[in-house]
């Protein structure tokens, strides 16, 4: 697989499609996560992203703000990344990066201050080397194992 792709703001119904048969190939068909807990009435009103590449989808996630965000990390001006998966044939490609750093500079043309997400415990190595610290005590989600971090956005 190339190295190259492009991340972007999903736009239309064919990029929301694709958002969501990657997390059904990475949620639902990997990880054995219902679809009933994987898709939320948060997706009508998230921003989701997507990574490209020359032979289709490679990878998503989604930012919640506002309304959207304020159950989840308790203020207006924090944002809540999720629902970030990478294909299986992508990893080690650096797409979930720039995945997170999509969101992020969505956060920040949206005024968001800090953005908050729930990790699973496997992937926090990964988000620290990102910038984010855990907090609290691990929960499980979708049972699985996860710890709350954040990062505060320049």
């Amino acid at each position: 697989m190339t190295a190259a792709y492009e991340v972007r703001v999903a736009t239309g119904e064919a990029d929301l499609a694709a958002c969501f048969a990657v997390r059904t190939e990475v949620f639902v068909e990997e990880q054995g996560v219902p679809e009933s807990v994987e898709y939320d009435a948060y997706d009508a009103e998230a921003v989701h992203v997507l990574a490209v590449g020359p032979d289709g989808p490679l990878g998503t996630g989604r930012l919640l703000y506002g309304e959207a965000a304020l159950g989840k990390t308790g203020s207006p001006e924090v944002g809540s990344l999720g629902r970030l998966a990478v294909l299986k044939a992508a990893r080690g490609l650096g797409v979930g990066a720039a995945l997170v750093r999509a969101i992020e500079a969505e956060a920040v043309r949206r005024g968001l201050t800090a953005v908050d997400l729930g990790a699973q415990t496997q992937a926090l190595g990964f988000y620290e080397r990102l910038g984010y610290v855990a907090y609290g005590p691990e929960f499980e989600d979708a049972g699985m194992p996860h710890r709350a971090m954040r990062r505060t956005l320049p």
